[in-house]
């Protein structure tokens, strides 16, 4: 009964961006999430900052985010390889392959399903996974990895840029230097409902931008790299995390991260150097409509 309330919230939001989309133009889910990217995202992560609790092994989300990042890349590199001596994919194929087994939508997706399974309290856990390990790597190691399979050139600079402008990082920042800072109640009020009515618009944002993926190719291929991302990474790594101290809410916390679909990033970047277009948004529209089918099972697993 609370997986269903939980669920409720979360099918509704993401459906009604689905329906609303067709009766919109387009260039709608493209403000929006512009939106949500230089302010609401910002906004809720500086929200959500102060209630969170960032003591204990807060540390080790980021390293496992990145140890997530090479253990799903490095999985899929084997497989490539092992596949290959039967039939040769092409080099934009892999490239597509690999990004879709090491990003994650932690942000958009990862954020709301955090906290409504965690709450506020270990958000940080999320925070910590998605801004300095998430978002570097696929904006950092990701772009390498597209532009060595795929085609096109990015200089150092041009990266550092993308990274050096996020406004989710300068969120987090000015988050972290301001989170102490006694504000007025009605102050505190607005900022916290404001964070939850971002948090329901970016579910709202996935549901607009899967209606407007129009491919379902590639499904044997997505089915694989879904399989190494949303189960064998999160279930190898979420065993060993009580090594490092990290037990119950906040395992969970990571654990759900790091079994997120893969990132909308991936198709962004999969267009821009040439890679399989048709593999990742396969990969994106089955694993964002999967994630409802594995969330019971790490639950059920790490709760």
């Amino acid at each position: 009964m609370k997986l269903l309330q939980l669920y409720l919230p979360l099918i509704a939001l993401v459906l009604s961006g689905f329906i609303i989309s067709g009766k919109l133009p387009a260039t709608i889910s493209l403000y929006l999430g512009q939106f949500l990217f230089w302010v609401g995202v910002p906004l809720s992560i500086m929200a959500f900052l102060r209630q969170a609790d960032l003591s204990g092994a807060i540390w080790v989300a980021p390293i496992v985010a990145w140890i997530a990042v090479f253990l799903g890349a490095g999985l899929a590199w084997v497989w490539i390889n092992w596949q290959s001596r039967r039939t040769a994919w092409s080099k934009p194929t892999q490239g597509s392959f690999i990004l879709a087994t090491m990003a994650g939508n932690t942000g958009y997706l990862g954020y709301p399903v955090t906290l409504a399974f965690v709450g506020t309290q270990y958000f940080g856990y999320a925070l910590f996974y998605d801004l300095l390990g998430t978002t570097l790597a696929v904006w950092g190691l990701g772009v390498v990895i597209a532009a060595a399979y795929g085609g096109g050139v990015q200089s150092q600079w041009q990266l550092v840029k993308v990274i050096a402008i996020n406004p989710s990082l300068w969120g987090f920042g000015v988050g972290l230097l301001f989170r102490q800072v006694p504000l007025p109640t009605v102050v505190e009020t607005t900022l916290n409902t404001l964070g939850w009515a971002i948090v329901a618009l970016s579910l709202v944002l996935i549901g607009m931008r899967l209606r407007q993926l129009d491919s379902w190719h590639s499904l044997p291929k997505a089915s694989i790299s879904l399989s190494i991302k949303m189960l064998v990474v999160p279930l190898l790594l979420g065993s060993s995390l009580s090594l490092f101290g990290v037990t119950g809410a906040a395992k969970l916390a990571i654990v759900l991260q790091m079994a997120m679909p893969p990132a909308f990033a991936t198709l962004v970047i999969a267009e821009v150097y040439n890679l399989d277009r048709d593999l990742s948004v396969t990969a994106l529209a089955v694993g964002s409509g999967g994630l409802l089918v594995t969330l019971p099972i790490w639950l059920w697993l790490f709760s």
